[in-house]
């Protein structure tokens, strides 16, 4: 049965939308949202209204006010949506700042605050951290929501698909270095993926919702997307506007880099020991229903991620000295009893992959991903090496799947950790050098815990083979 959906508090909801309209009305749309993070540099991301001519940064070290230096981001743009990104340098490393935002050189009452990352290598034992992730996340809209196909007449009053946004406060009381968004991060709706404008509509209209904002603020954001924030349901490398879903994606969003070449928007983040390889799932993606097998073989214009990124990937991997290396995707990766949106439907490049991690003797894989409106861990046991893990975190605020029989007693899945409510995960990295521990909790709505798994890095490391 699906979980009854639980609404914002009258006067919580009052109190976000005043704080939302306040910001309009100071030139502010959404945010600031914190963006990358380093030991010297910070990024900060706000969307101010389209009759901004200027937009500045003004920031200082912790109390102390004397260190004020001020960056201003000229707003020349030209159109109805005006998202900035203001990149600062030459902080101090592992110090808090302080800083505000000013739109036309007048404080707009909103501002926070970021530590920069410290300078352990070399010097001190690699740190302990968190960080969040999840997936899916629906904002209601009605006059363009969707339908719930399992209505007698599409002519009733339809249920929200979007659930309890109150999970973003939640998310935002959680301890984490940064958060990590899975993909679907926004949902383009029948009347936006047309169209240029409707595209950047979508993205700046989600962005601002109310209980979205302290959450953007409080921790470091990075993202990757996947079909509903790339442009329609399973969209692929057809889409008419995939060049233009790119721009909104690199505007919206902080990452360091995206793609090569003015393709795509894969990326590589790293935090202590661990590594991030964020990949693109949509932009060089084949069609699903292409056939999968031709003559009983793999068929190998069938692809998720396309050559070029799968080669980036592999060097990227074979070069990576960290104890965790995530391989981050939308869709699913290890699951075998997936009826779509999973790599295994794409078996030329899933066996490439399986056959390089073994070949290269690359240890502390694991992945990261999102889309099936459902959390679980799926493992895949390997020959001659250890066992990989999908970390699936899904939804966010979208609604919960239906599980077939099928899928609800997949052998595949970790026991414990099917979660079928709106949840988001915890993931920590603790331990000393050698003995690193990683352990996922999966909370809910209310930040309780739904479900925990941990593996220690040396369950993930190649057997060493006996003389």
């Amino acid at each position: 049965m699906r979980r009854p959906l639980i609404f914002l508090q009258p006067f919580w909801f009052f109190f976000l939308t005043m704080n939302v309209l306040a910001q309009n009305k100071a030139g502010i749309v959404s945010g600031p949202m914190l963006g990358q993070v380093e030991s010297r540099t910070a990024c900060i991301w706000v969307e101010v209204t389209n009759t901004t001519k200027s937009v500045s940064l003004r920031y200082w070290k912790k109390a102390d006010p004397e260190s004020t230096r001020t960056k201003v981001f000229p707003d020349d743009k030209v159109g109805d949506f005006k998202p900035v990104q203001i990149e600062i340098g030459g902080l101090d490393f592992n110090t808090t700042y302080q800083y505000m935002i000013m739109v036309n050189g007048v404080d707009a009452g909103s501002g926070g605050e970021f530590t920069t990352k410290d300078l352990w290598q070399w010097r001190k034992p690699v740190p302990d951290f968190s960080f969040l992730t999840g997936s899916c996340a629906y904002y209601n809209e009605p006059a363009f929501d969707r339908k719930f196909t399992n209505m007698i007449s599409l002519d009733q009053p339809a249920r929200p698909y979007g659930g309890d946004s109150s999970i973003f406060e939640a998310m935002a009381r959680t301890p984490a270095a940064f958060m990590l968004w899975l993909g679907d991060n926004w949902y383009t709706r029948d009347v936006d993926y047309n169209s240029k404008w409707g595209l950047w509509y979508r993205a700046s209209r989600d962005r601002s919702q109310p209980a979205l904002q302290h959450f953007l603020k409080v921790m470091p954001h990075y993202a990757i997307w996947d079909d509903h924030d790339y442009g329609p349901d399973n969209a692929n490398k057809s889409y008419a506007l995939k060049e233009e879903s790119r721009k909104i994606f690199s505007t919206y969003w902080c990452n360091p880099s995206y793609g090569e070449n003015g393709q795509g928007i894969y990326s590589k983040i790293t935090y202590g020991d661990a590594d991030f390889f964020l990949l693109d799932d949509r932009y060089f993606r084949s069609s699903d229903n292409m056939e999968a097998m031709i003559g009983g073989k793999p068929n190998p214009s069938k692809r998720m991620w396309g050559p070029v990124q799968v080669e980036w990937l592999k060097n990227g991997l074979i070069n990576s000295l960290a104890t965790f290396k995530f391989i981050v995707t939308g869709s699913q990766v290890l699951n075998p009893v997936a009826t779509n949106d999973c790599l295994q439907h794409y078996p030329v490049e899933f066996n490439e992959l399986i056959q390089f991690l073994g070949e290269e003797k690359i240890s502390g894989i694991l992945f990261l991903t999102g889309d099936t409106h459902r959390s679980e861990i799926i493992q895949h046991k390997r020959a001659g090496s250890y066992t990989l893990y999908d970390i699936t975190t899904s939804p966010l605020t979208a609604g919960v799947s239906r599980l077939s029989d099928n899928v609800r007693n997949n052998a595949f899945r970790l026991p414990g950790t099917l979660v079928e409510v709106q949840n988001f995960s915890r993931i920590s990295i603790s331990g000393k050098a050698g003995e690193r521990t990683l352990k996922v909790e999966y909370l809910g709505i209310s930040g309780g815990k739904l479900a925990e798994w941990s593996v220690n890095e040396n369950e993930l490391n190649i057997p060493v083979e006996k003389k």
